[in-house]
């Protein structure tokens, strides 16, 4: 795709917090979101003479309908949902409209000085 792609462009990978953290049982997850963290800040350098820019995006838990595949019943994904709303320390979970917002940021010229960033959104919890 690079070829086809024009100055001023922007490319985003989406990691997650888990890339910066050390959370048991999560090694091979948290070890791909760390290898796309690092294209992108390899990316910013090699890809700066063409104009193009390399971002991260780094989410916490957002409420979408994969959290319903980590149980059996309503109830129990229920209650796996307030687990990680209380583990965030905005004591909520992430909305997928939050996350389409910071993309359409790193996508558009409002982000043009931001290149190899990576811009977490997570309620805090990598950084609380």
């Amino acid at each position: 795709m690079l070829p086809m792609m024009g100055r001023g462009g922007s490319i985003i990978l989406v990691s997650s917090a888990m890339h910066d953290m050390g959370l048991a049982n999560h090694s091979t997850y948290a070890a791909t979101k760390a290898a796309l963290r690092s294209y992108v800040r390899t990316w910013a350098a090699e890809f700066v003479d063409n104009g193009i820019r390399a971002n991260t995006l780094s989410p916490g838990v957002v409420d979408t309908p994969i959290l319903d595949s980590q149980a059996g019943t309503t109830e129990e994904a229920a209650a796996i949902r307030e687990g990680y709303a209380r583990y965030t320390p905005m004591l909520r979970l992430g909305r997928p409209e939050e996350l389409a917002n910071a993309a359409l940021f790193l996508a558009s010229d409002e982000s043009s000085f931001m290149t190899g960033s990576d811009m977490v959104v997570d309620g805090g919890v990598s950084n609380v």
